[in-house]
């Protein structure tokens, strides 16, 4: 008999154990970059309402939990299904989605859902595409600043000469303006815009880019964040950000399309990649990564050509408006 409920503090005995279970396979079994938020840390999100957590009970057995947030963009961002028994997952991962979008009922009368299935969760495809979810595959590529394939390809990389019309600096804040508006215009009919709506719009863009800059999502690094140029007006810019004093992420790439086809992202990027591997205070680096569509050839070149390896793919999924249940 199953019991699907949010979880409350009559629960919390039980969820630890299921909850150091999650955490000991994160990484091994769901391609976490970092360590989960420690139990107390997690309780107490749950508790400021910053995520959503649903238990599921087996015969009175806490076995499974589903989180899932709202704050952090315009989608209801599903982060994670883990279920503890192999045997029953499909099963008990069913039930966590079923009452998941019976919560979510009236939110996603005006929020689309979206779902990155990393690592196992990848064998719920067939479950959530019974719910009307559909799917954008998402490549991760790293370069890795220890041994030497990624730095000998970085060496090598295919570089064009910057026209005298144009020039790359690195970030001030008197360009954020400008950046909202290319990243919209770069993003606004891409596949990201499927499952973050937010790149549709300025307003959108706004909170994206304001968030990359303001430490939401990790350590901006203005110094190695790059912008192209044109006859002194703004046209491109890649942005870089830092967690956990190592990894560095590229969250942002957007070039106006005119300007596009040049080669000049591969330049921005080049000074970006130079600001970290030459920087003595970030000498604890020890990847840069990014991601981009599977079928984003590309943007595949681009990174491949300055050093990037793939490492692994995963479904995207995303739940439209209009696909209401």
């Amino acid at each position: 008999m199953y019991n699907t409920k949010l979880l409350t503090i009559e629960d919390y005995e039980n969820f630890e154990i299921i909850y150091d279970d999650f955490c000991s396979k994160a990484k091994s079994e769901y391609n976490f970059e970092l360590d989960p938020i420690d139990y107390d840390g997690f309780l107490d999100s749950v508790e400021k309402g910053i995520i959503e957590c649903i238990v599921l009970y087996d015969n009175h057995r806490l076995v499974g939990f589903l989180v899932y947030t709202t704050a952090i963009s315009e989608a209801i961002e599903l982060n994670i299904i883990h279920c503890t028994e192999q045997e029953n997952y499909l099963n008990h991962a069913r039930e966590l989605l079923t009452k998941f979008l019976e919560l979510t009922r009236d939110l996603r009368k005006h929020k689309i859902v979206c779902y990155p299935m990393l690592g196992n969760q990848k064998s719920l495809i067939g479950t959530v595409v019974r719910e009307g979810f559909q799917f954008v595959g998402i490549e991760v590529l790293r370069f890795r600043t220890s041994g030497t394939e990624s730095k000998e390809l970085f060496s090598r990389a295919r570089m064009v000469v910057l026209p005298k019309e144009y020039r790359i600096v690195k970030w001030d804040n008197k360009y954020l303006e400008d950046a909202i508006n290319v990243i919209q215009e770069s993003f606004k009919d891409s596949s990201d815009a499927l499952f973050d709506p937010r790149f549709k719009t300025i307003p959108g863009c706004r909170d994206i880019v304001t968030k990359v800059v303001n430490d939401v999502y990790a350590k901006f690094l203005p110094e190695a964040t790059s912008v192209l140029l044109y006859n002194e007006q703004p046209v491109g810019f890649s942005f870089m950000n830092i967690t956990n004093d190592a990894i560095v992420n590229i969250p942002l790439v957007g070039v106006i399309l005119e300007h596009q086809g040049k080669g000049l992202s591969t330049l921005m990027l080049k000074r970006s990649m130079d600001e970290i591997l030459n920087n003595r205070v970030m000498s604890n680096v020890t990847e840069i990564n990014t991601t981009t569509e599977t079928n984003n050839l590309q943007a595949l070149r681009l990174y491949k050509n300055l050093g990037f390896l793939e490492d692994y793919s995963y479904p995207q999924a995303y739940l439209p408006m209009s696909n209401l249940k």
